[in-house]
């Protein structure tokens, strides 16, 4: 897309708030995006060469939805926490090695995407949001999921292709959770807490691929009142 181009997608964009940007081999962050920041809903920069986001992302107060998967960012600015209106976040395929605390002011967040970056750390910031649904942490390289994270507000958590070996009995009393994904980790079969079986919301749990085989897993404490949630879901999606 040529300059020219460019130019009359930037026009376009100011009036229907959408802009995609995604694939134009982008080194910064283009001067004319920071010029539609009180216009734009959705912002996708995705498959470009950034390794990071300006500060100025901060002032984008209306965005509702700013993808910037397979870039090369290795932190995000502490601004981006003033997204206040932001539903979903989209951020996969990257390199980030943590996350700013001020991610915890995005209260309408709806969706985070997370998978493919270098994450060590599960992101604890995260249970301050009431509207958060999906969370996804694939492909990380998180080794475990510590004390204080009842308040985890999401209905699925996905965790697959990490490296956790201890998993807190806190998530059991996450009040939403219903799907809990934890495919090829480093679990032991004593580190599954028996509350998430007996005594949570948790009506899928994916833990194929851990340190110990399924048959193992069936015969736990708490596996039939498991397998209960698990079988009234399904037939009331049925």
């Amino acid at each position: 897309m040529g300059n020219t181009a460019l130019k009359k997608h930037y026009a376009t964009a100011e009036k229907t708030g959408v802009l995609n940007i995604s694939n134009r081999k982008l080194v910064e962050f283009p001067v004319e995006v920071k010029q539609l920041k009180s216009s734009l809903r959705s912002l996708d920069l995705s498959s470009n060469k950034f390794s990071k986001l300006p500060p100025d992302i901060g002032s984008f107060l209306n965005l509702k939805s700013l993808i910037v998967d397979y870039n090369n960012l290795t932190e995000l600015p502490m601004e981006i926490g003033n997204l206040n209106k932001l539903e979903n976040l989209s951020i996969t395929n990257n390199k980030l090695r943590s996350l700013p605390q001020s991610l915890s002011k995005l209260c309408n967040l709806k969706e985070l995407s997370l998978q493919q970056n270098q994450l060590t750390e599960f992101p604890v910031m995260l249970c301050d949001l009431k509207h958060l649904n999906m969370v996804d942490l694939s492909l990380n390289k998180i080794t475990e999921i510590p004390d204080g994270i009842s308040k985890l507000h999401v209905v699925e958590l996905i965790l697959n292709q990490n490296q956790i070996s201890s998993l807190s009995p806190d998530i059991a009393d996450c009040p939403r959770l219903k799907t809990l994904r934890m495919q090829e980790n480093c679990l032991a079969l004593n580190s599954i807490p028996v509350k998430i079986l007996n005594d949570s919301n948790i009506s899928t749990l994916s833990i194929e691929g851990n340190l110990f085989e399924m048959k193992q897993f069936i015969n736990m404490e708490g596996y039939d009142s498991y397998m209960e949630r698990y079988t009234a879901v399904k037939k009331k999606l049925s």
